[in-house]
């Protein structure tokens, strides 16, 4: 791998299987008594957040943890950052103590590439979030749960090596994976479909004409208006949260007319196949994009993400910090 994860676009397919076996082995340690590992002992991870954040914040923190490493909690809120430091002087005064890995979420699309290429950091750059660009890490969390209720082989075998061979090469190959929702505004649309692609996957991304961004015909998706056309060959529907936040204009004519168009309720489920899932990258907005019975029925693997998403960010920092010789270089 790498030296940092920027983007899923840098992964290669060896790279995500790799973190994504590697993750599997990891997912057992939650079920430990003791919940650690001594692979991070001695090192500093600095969770860098400009942005709020829930979900992805614990999960990095619960992660480096359960590793052993020490970890640094940084919040923009209440810090020199309210009086005017920049991204740098931050990054310089983190290094200063010492930062092994610094994971970073900036509403700035970028951010984490500058902070990677400008050399402000010795650590390794996780992307946890910048703007509306990429969310590579939830994008691997997303493809290890796919994996595991999509694929049989899915775990590799014991003994067997990572790689195409050993692991999950054939995972999600040929599998028809649906996004749908606010794909103008998500950075966890824009890194699933890089990764499942990697991954041999076919991506249809379903959304409003106003709520796909321009260039995607760029992208290694298929598109479509209509959410009704896309369910019957799918094997996992991915619902995508409306971010009311990010918008300065009027996107649809109602949250009414959304939800009645591009909203995943009960009768739309039951039209998916018998095998196929139901995600949400979360947090929802219930009601809207997805309704309360979906969200909860034996489809959704929504809570199961979160779980995965501690696994998959273990792996990630193990194999950028401690368990792994950076072949390739920087990103």
């Amino acid at each position: 791998m790498k030296k940092h994860l920027l983007s899923a676009g840098d992964l290669t397919r060896d790279d995500a299987v790799r973190v994504l076996d590697t993750a599997a082995e990891l997912l057992g340690v939650a079920q430990r008594p003791i919940k650690k590992l001594p692979t991070l002992r001695g090192r500093t991870v600095v969770n860098l957040f400009f942005e709020d954040s829930t979900r992805t914040r614990i999960s990095f923190e619960a992660a480096a943890k359960r590793l052993s490493a020490d970890v640094i909690n940084f919040s923009a809120k209440g810090s020199s950052v309210s009086k005017g430091e920049s991204l740098k002087d931050t990054a310089l005064t983190l290094q200063a103590m010492g930062a092994d890995a610094v994971v970073i979420r900036h509403h700035f699309s970028g951010a984490p590439h500058r902070l990677a290429a400008a050399g402000w950091t010795n650590g390794a750059v996780v992307n946890a979030g910048d703007g509306t660009h990429e969310h590579p890490t939830q994008a691997l969390l997303d493809a290890f749960t796919m994996r595991s209720h999509l694929m049989a082989d899915a775990a590799p075998e014991p003994g067997a090596p990572a790689g195409p061979s050993g692991g999950m090469g054939r995972d999600l190959a040929g599998k028809n994976i649906t996004i749908v929702g606010d794909v103008l505004h998500s950075r966890v649309a824009r890194s699933n479909a890089l990764l499942l692609h990697t991954l041999g996957a076919n991506v249809t991304l379903v959304a409003p004409p106003t709520l796909l961004p321009v260039g995607i015909d760029t992208w290694p998706v298929e598109t479509s208006y209509s959410l009704d056309d896309s369910l019957e060959k799918a094997d996992a529907v991915m619902m995508l949260r409306v971010q009311h936040e990010r918008m300065n204009a009027s996107y649809f004519p109602s949250a009414r007319e959304y939800s009645r168009r591009y909203g995943l309720d009960t009768t739309r489920m039951n039209r998916l196949p018998d095998h196929a899932i139901v995600l949400h990258p979360g947090p929802m907005n219930r009601g809207m994009e997805i309704t309360a019975d979906v969200a909860d029925s034996g489809r959704s693997v929504i809570v199961e993400q979160v779980t995965n998403g501690v696994a998959v960010r273990m792996a990630v920092l193990y194999l950028l910090v401690g368990g792994s010789t950076n072949d390739e270089g920087e990103a």
